[in-house]
């Protein structure tokens, strides 16, 4: 494992991964392990939100794939920024209802969507993460 390619990223990359990789963890535990409803929980998932908000926000900032592009930058992946937004507040929405249902799904396609599919395009060759991990 190389961390040079992160350290010599900007600012934005930063800030993205260092919100993104405590994300995925936190994610992975309320999903899987924690006890649904508990305080902890309730927490966790409070950090969650705020952790995807930031990674959310922050990849605004971070144009690499497309910086030339016709729409001042920005490519087909930061689509996700409006539908991880809305995937927050719907979480937050749906827990404050009571509409456990719905808060789960908004939840887990938040995971899905934003921290698994999003997050394997960054092994891709040329990507930071394929240099970080495969070179």
């Amino acid at each position: 494992m190389n961390l040079s390619p992160l350290l010599e990223a900007s600012f934005a990359i930063q800030v993205h991964v260092a919100t993104v990789v405590p994300a995925f963890i936190i994610g992975t535990w309320q999903i899987f392990f924690s006890a649904k409803g508990s305080p902890l929980h309730r927490m966790m998932g409070y950090a969650y939100l705020v952790l995807m908000t930031v990674t959310s926000i922050s990849s605004l900032f971070i144009r690499t794939i497309m910086p030339d592009g016709p729409l001042f930058g920005f490519s087909p992946i930061h689509l996700l920024v409006p539908v991880t937004l809305a995937g927050v507040v719907g979480a937050l929405y749906y827990a404050r209802r009571g509409d456990i249902a719905r808060h789960k799904r908004a939840m887990i396609g938040t995971y899905v969507g934003a921290i698994l599919i999003a997050g394997a395009f960054t092994f891709m060759p040329g990507r930071i993460m394929h240099a970080i991990f495969f070179r």
